[in-house]
């Protein structure tokens, strides 16, 4: 589940760069804001994952502890 997060987190920060050097350019806009919006729906999801709920414990790690 971790690297899956880690990964989540890397093409979010790839989709902001990219959607940076699109808007330098000149891109479309409806790509550009396409772009943005799927990298903030990553890190929202990364931060469901990995923020303590009212027990303190992360739902991705009861997530890997039901899986052992």
């Amino acid at each position: 589940m971790d690297m899956v997060l880690s990964i989540l987190v890397l093409a979010a920060i790839g989709l902001l760069i990219g959607a940076f050097v699109l808007w330098r350019k000149g891109g479309q806009t409806k790509q550009i804001v396409l772009m943005v919006v799927l990298a903030v729906v990553m890190a929202v999801n990364v931060m469901i994952w990995t923020v303590p709920d009212e027990s303190g414990e992360a739902p991705a790690r009861k997530a890997a502890a039901l899986a052992e």
